[in-house]
């Protein structure tokens, strides 16, 4: 699989370039799929759901690159439609761009819909904004729980083999700066990228790159 895992979007020229990169086109003559899922489990998620669809998100820009089709994946809805009618666009899209928002919830009901199963199959480029982004990794440490699983716990996909803390430094998060992502990586079991808006990870079998214009750090456990 392909992954750009960001914290605040496409918020730069490297992190822009590392995307086309990866989709191996220009983004005007890429199919896209945005899932905007993961807010809702947060107050106002409703408008943030419609704010991301509708690219109205200047500060963490995803859906208003300029793609040649943009269609809409709401997970929630999938299990109660046959996977004829969904899958095949899945498999058709050139990227998936997943909103941020709560990861638990996220990874929830891309199990329940069923498209966690199918994502190592996919042809697909995989854009992570936040908890997009965090969902893929093994869990994301009780520091990022808010809505839980019936299951409990704080496990996620596990499709990459480390941790995201993000938006590392933002200014409206006090609780996020390097002294609380430290605190945060010496709970983990996995090692852990603490990464801010100006910072992806570009992930291609495995492998780790470090897309960056601002700053970041790796924590081994």
């Amino acid at each position: 699989m392909k992954f750009l895992l960001t914290s605040g979007g496409i918020t730069n020229n490297s992190i822009r370039n590392a995307l086309v990169d990866l989709l191996g086109k220009p983004i005007a003559e890429s199919n896209a799929l945005c899932i905007p899922t993961a807010s809702y489990a947060l107050p106002n998620g409703a408008a943030m759901a419609w704010n991301f669809i509708s690219g109205q998100e200047p500060e963490c820009p995803m859906c208003e690159l300029g793609w040649k089709s943009l269609g809409v994946l709401e997970l929630t809805a999938l299990p109660s439609i046959g996977k004829a009618l969904w899958v095949p666009i899945v498999q058709e899209a050139d990227v998936l761009l997943v909103n941020g928002g709560d990861p638990l919830y996220l990874c929830y009901w891309m199990r329940q819909s069923g498209l966690a199963d199918l994502l190592p199959s996919l042809r697909a480029v995989y854009v992570g904004l936040s908890a997009g982004s965090m969902v893929m990794a093994p869990n994301i440490g009780q520091d990022f729980v808010g809505w839980t699983p019936p299951t409990g716990g704080d496990e996620t996909l596990g499709l990459v083999d480390f941790a995201i803390f993000p938006h590392l430094d933002h200014e409206m998060l006090p609780e996020n700066t390097m002294a609380d992502a430290e605190k945060w990586a010496a709970r983990m079991r996995v090692p852990g990228y603490a990464i801010d808006d100006q910072t992806a990870l570009k992930v291609i079998d495995g492998a780790v790159e470090v897309v960056s214009e601002g700053h970041w750090k790796r924590f081994t456990p």
